[in-house]
């Protein structure tokens, strides 16, 4: 293992090498949803300077805000206001304001942002959203005084394949200091979705969660899964063990409440969702 003093995100075009952690990749014969996305149009650049955002359709009421690492989802339960779940890149409010305009209208708003964990590709447009919406930002306890900026980002537990992948993350800007008004704990239920369940999913970091909402068979998994290249677990955690665990454990949620499962990195799951996602956790060393 190799520790790492400032973490960053996974790039969403970059896979393991064939020789790194078999045994955690999904079966040959999963599949994720194929969706085209309607790209809101931005500023030519660098990844770190344009203004980088497709906007894809998931499901209804359900959108992917992809960026070149990292994503976001839109939440729209059709009365106006809408729930961001992570925030993507610092500096990328302007491109997520005319997403939220192109999903929901010109009278659209965000009422809140959830934050599935502390790392600067999902923070990153919380707090300037935050402000030109009034919303409220929510996150794990654990979490955040890391994402007020009163505390460290944890250091991951780096594998040496992960290495690289890990210094082309630090492309993405840093996250500013950024409110959470409210702090979450697992069993907490938020009013959209038909009932938002917030999962404590450590691993990660110490306060990651997953956001799971059975009525409409929708789940967020934040990093602790991703589908890049196969859905596997996630890289760059805290605890790798602890991160399995809490896979395994949102693999075994109810397969009529796991019809689509979303990512923070990689496309999301939307046809036989819950079979791939328990074949994944399977596969998934307890140790990984």
């Amino acid at each position: 293992m190799i520790r790492h003093p400032d973490h960053a995100p996974l790039p969403t075009t970059a896979t393991a090498p064939a020789t790194a952690a078999p045994a955690t990749a999904a079966p040959a014969t999963a599949t994720v949803g194929t969706v085209t996305p309607a790209v809101v149009p931005g500023t030519p650049g660098s990844a770190r300077d344009r203004d980088p955002l497709d906007v894809v359709p998931v499901r209804p009421g359900l959108h992917l805000l992809r960026f070149p690492i990292g994503q976001a989802y839109l939440w729209d339960d059709g009365d106006g206001e809408s729930t961001l779940v992570d925030a993507g890149w610092a500096g990328a409010a302007d491109a997520v304001d005319r997403a939220l305009r192109r999903v929901g209208g010109d009278g659209a708003r965000l009422r809140r942002i959830v934050l599935t964990h502390c790392h600067r590709d999902h923070v990153g447009a919380a707090a300037e959203l935050a402000r030109r919406h009034g919303a409220e930002v929510l996150a794990h306890r654990l979490d955040a005084p890391v994402i007020r900026g009163e505390a460290p980002v944890p250091d991951p537990d780096l594998l040496e394949w992960e290495v690289p992948l890990y210094q082309h993350g630090l492309t993405v800007p840093e996250a500013p200091p950024t409110p959470v008004h409210r702090e979450l704990a697992e069993g907490d239920v938020l009013d959209f979705g038909g009932g938002a369940h917030v999962l404590h999913t450590p691993g990660h970091t110490d306060g990651s969660l997953a956001v799971h909402l059975p009525r409409h068979g929708v789940l967020f998994t934040g990093d602790t899964v991703a589908s890049v290249g196969g859905v596997a677990l996630g890289v760059f955690h805290v605890d790798r063990a602890t991160a399995a665990a809490s896979m395994r454990r949102l693999a075994a949620l109810p397969a009529d409440t796991l019809r689509t499962v979303c990512f923070g990195h990689g496309e999301p799951l939307t046809g036989d969702a819950a079979a791939v996602l328990r074949a994944a956790a399977a596969a998934t060393a307890p140790g990984a």
